[in-house]
């Protein structure tokens, strides 16, 4: 079945780019054999800062071809700021982000449109055979199952840089710091209609990654910063409870474990006297973990209450 040209719509491509010289022209390349069939079309590449010649090479390549566009950065801001800013400047009605480093496939973009066609808001890639060395494989498994479970959000791959959207998505959510590992989350929060397709992940062919191992650390934190303001500023006992019940469940089957061998088996307290000690300080940051939610709780409803208050003298 042969391609049909001229496809009428509006299409954005944005790629954040930090030193990754070498792949530029194989990527502008393949961009546009995949755009090719669509009417009207952008690039932006956004340049976090690269000094590899990066800069150069993209900004040589807008002047030349209209289609290709972009924005610079000083210094290295890091992948949130450069889509934020790339979401703010994109005029297409489907938006699709990817990396510049030649793992994600562009033969893809069709597809993710084709799924935005079925009425989804947010298509997530899913690197399903990932071609990554196991320090990134696993951390990276760790890392989106707990997402899905914290989140509710059930996509295998939340950091997966080929997406596509709706514009109303990328014009709706806030993306700083680390959150934009977490836009599906995101968009979930705010009731977009999410959904994933497998797609074809790559060797990295030049230079290496740009991501410590200590980004699933970070990664962590901004998850719980995301969860507690979006959503459990109302009910931070929610969260901090959460946490209170597994740090006490622990706790406490550690206790039964040290009371078994006192009890059952005769042997003195002293002899697992560490594992009496750790028993209880789990008992112990469980309780301070509900504290803090019920603290949370009281700030919260006095908060609402001033609203309340505010909104009733503003209504009179």
């Amino acid at each position: 079945m042969g391609i049909i040209k001229n496809i009428k719509m509006n299409i954005s491509v944005i790629i954040p780019v930090f030193n990754e010289h070498e792949s530029l022209p194989n990527l502008v390349e393949e961009l546009e054999q995949a755009l090719s069939s669509y009417e009207t079309w952008e690039v932006l590449f956004i340049d976090d800062g690269s000094s590899d010649g990066s800069t150069e090479w993209i900004t040589d390549l807008s002047t030349q071809k209209p289609n290709f566009k972009s924005i610079q950065f000083y210094r290295n801001y890091g992948k949130a700021a450069a889509l934020s800013e790339g979401f703010k400047a994109v005029n297409g009605d489907y938006i699709i982000t990817m990396d510049a480093d030649l793992q994600d496939d562009p033969a893809e973009i069709p597809n993710l449109i084709s799924k935005l066609e079925d009425g989804w808001d947010l298509v997530s890639g899913w690197k399903k055979t990932r071609l990554d060395p196991l320090n990134k494989r696993l951390p990276s498994k760790i890392f989106n199952f707990v997402t899905r479970l914290m989140t509710g959000v059930h996509i295998h791959d939340f950091n997966c840089g080929l997406k596509g959207y709706r514009k109303t998505v990328v014009k709706s959510i806030e993306v700083y710091g680390g959150r934009h590992r977490y836009i599906p989350a995101l968009a979930g929060q705010q009731k977009f209609k999410i959904t994933e397709i497998v797609v074809n992940h790559r060797a990295r062919q030049f230079g290496e990654t740009k991501y410590g191992g200590s980004r699933i650390f970070h990664g962590f934190f901004d998850l719980i910063t995301l969860l507690f303001l979006n959503r459990y500023t109302q009910q931070p006992l929610h969260l901090f409870g959460f946490f209170g019940i597994g740090f006490l469940n622990i706790g406490f089957i550690v206790e039964c474990v040290v009371l078994y061998y006192k009890y059952s088996l005769g042997e003195p307290f002293s002899k697992h006297m560490a594992l009496l000690m750790f028993g209880i300080m789990l008992i112990v940051i469980g309780i301070q973990f509900f504290s803090i939610g019920l603290l949370g709780e009281l700030m919260a409803r006095t908060t609402q209450g001033q609203e309340n208050r505010i909104r009733k003298i503003s209504g009179e």
